[in-house]
């Protein structure tokens, strides 16, 4: 009797295990984020099992394939319509799969692929006995300037890891824009930051600057980070859910019925506002926005250049891509609690960018509050809160990402005795001592500055126009004033470049390999190809500006 009892029990207990759903997953409509991720898994392996002299070029090669197919695996998602007609979530409501997270993948591999070229160049630096060395440390682990350093460089060690530190920092940053739960989000964010973090000590130059700069970085963004943990906490709380289409039935109003034991908490528009000024705040330091920008200078600064410009690229891409999504998907019921303070926050980034720009001395800090400024024009843009706020917004990250890209790879090219001349007056004169290197320098800068005929031009362009239709005229204004003042540094740049005598003693231009001349060709090609025909791009950049909920 009392075995058939607790056999009962048993199977009654078991049942309901059989009713758990498995997974769905969409793998093709993930395929780019899959590659990418496996090709990270593959670089690790080839750290622990390939010999050392074969690691570079293994490390080289499998990042170069990852990143094409993954961009190839996004244009065949486009062509069969998942930017438009079939855009849809998926990964059972954690990914979203539509217009603007596709054109933003897209552009997150290209500037990763340009990123990896400028990450393998070893013809800058002279030889170290007998051994091509290339922008990073010889041996990570060993102290500045200790005995262990010096015989890593001597036995001609590299820092290989730093191919899959990139791809699995590409991979968090092709699911962030894309998340669509704020869990998913977290995961994507400390994803692509801790390879960040790391890339940024790595240096074979001015290794504590550089590591000062990782730890102020480290330090910094796991402050941002437990902000936006809290505010999805907060969210969590007031919705019930962390999903993005939850949320915004509920601060709509429109939920169809509410569990009783959520009931109480739920429409608490307390735990609504503090959440998401919190979730805001942590991409707003991603995206280097006044005044969470105080990071950004240090760490340009202090990175080895390569890291510095995939990350002012790539990054920049990522964090608008999500904050388009949180604003535009999840708290388009909010508009009149979140756009006074995005047009304060938008105001005070291009000011404080521009303004702080003009006292600089050094090439890569000036870059740096370049960087802010662009991210107070882009949020212009963002504040229009119409389709064609988000068209401008995507074809401007676009566009910023390769003139970055490009410009950070022209500053690895002018070196003296200790590695890269950043101040600026070692660049006096280099027009006359390599006018094909100014020339490209300028058109960056040029492109920077919006002047017309550059992809920078149509970008400020087509963010402006924008802002000005959903009525933020006052802050275009604005706008074109920061743009003026930002104009004048980059100019004194070039003059300074083609109008002062050379330095006997000033830097010589290194001639760089195939690899880093790519890059740069393909920023120039993209600036002046957007700048003089950007219509088929802004088309397409329209055509993706369609969020699915």
């Amino acid at each position: 009797m009392s075995t058939a009892v607790v056999h009962n029990l048993w199977t009654t207990a078991a049942d309901p295990i059989s009713k758990i759903d498995a997974p769905k997953i969409e793998y093709g409509q993930l395929s780019p984020t899959l590659i990418v991720i496996g090709a990270a898994l593959v670089g690790v392996l080839i750290e622990a099992f390939v010999p050392r002299r074969s690691r570079y070029y293994a490390q080289a090669f499998v990042s170069v394939v990852a990143l094409v197919a993954a961009f190839a695996a996004v244009v065949a998602l486009a062509a069969n319509g998942y930017g438009t007609t079939k855009a849809h979530i998926a990964a059972m409501g954690a990914i979203a799969v539509d217009g603007p997270s596709l054109f933003l993948q897209g552009t997150i591999l290209l500037a990763g692929l340009l990123g990896v070229f400028t990450f393998a160049e070893r013809r800058l630096d002279p030889e170290a006995h007998g051994n091509r060395v290339d922008s990073f440390a010889a041996q990570a682990a060993s102290v500045p300037g200790s005995d262990s350093e010096k015989a890593a460089v001597k036995a001609g060690f590299t820092t290989t890891e730093a191919f899959p530190l990139l791809l699995f920092a590409v991979g968090g940053m092709l699911v962030f824009p894309s998340a669509n739960d704020l869990l998913t989000l977290f995961v994507a964010l400390e994803v692509f930051s801790l390879p960040l973090y790391l890339l940024c000590a790595l240096a074979r130059r001015k290794r504590l600057m550089s590591q000062e700069a990782a730890v102020k970085y480290f330090l910094l963004g796991a402050f941002a980070s437990a902000f936006t943990l809290f505010g999805i906490a907060l969210l969590y709380g007031y919705a019930g859910s962390v999903s993005y289409a939850a949320i915004a039935r509920v601060v709509e109003g429109t939920v169809p019925n509410v569990d009783p034991a959520l009931a109480n908490t739920m429409g608490n528009d307390a735990l609504l506002l503090v959440g998401a000024a919190l979730v805001v705040m942590g991409l707003l330091f991603k995206v280097a926005a006044v005044p969470f920008h105080m990071w950004t200078p240090d760490v340009y600064q202090g990175a080895p250049t390569p890291v510095t410009g995939f990350m002012a690229s790539a990054t920049k891409v990522a964090a608008f891509g999500a904050l388009l999504r949180l604003l535009y998907v999840v708290l388009p019921g909010m508009r009149w609690d979140w756009r006074p303070v995005m047009w304060a926050v938008a105001i005070a980034t291009m000011l404080g960018g521009a303004i702080v720009a003009i006292t600089q001395t050094d090439i890569k800090r000036l870059l740096a509050y370049s960087s802010i400024a662009h991210a107070g024009f882009i949020l212009a843009g963002v504040i229009a809160t119409t389709p064609d706020g988000v068209s401008s917004v995507l074809f401007y990250l676009a566009a910023y990402s390769f003139v970055t890209i490009g410009a950070f790879a022209v500053v690895t090219l002018v070196r003296d005795a200790g590695g890269e001349a950043t101040h600026l007056s070692k660049w006096a004169g280099l027009g006359r001592r390599s006018p094909l290197v100014a020339a490209v320098f300028a058109v960056f800068l040029l492109a920077f500055a919006g002047i017309p005929l550059t992809s920078g031009f149509a970008g400020k362009f087509a963010v402006f126009k924008a802002a000005a239709e959903g009525g933020a005229t006052p802050l275009v204004v604005i706008g074109v004033i920061s743009s003026a003042i930002a104009a004048f540094f980059y100019i004194r740049v070039i003059v300074l470049m083609f109008f002062s005598e050379p330095n006997p003693e000033g830097p010589t231009v290194a001639v760089p390999s195939p690899l880093t001349m790519t890059a740069i060709a393909a920023g120039v090609a993209v600036t002046l190809v957007l700048g003089v025909a950007p219509q088929y791009f802004l088309d397409l950049a329209s055509q993706a500006g369609v969020f699915v909920r």
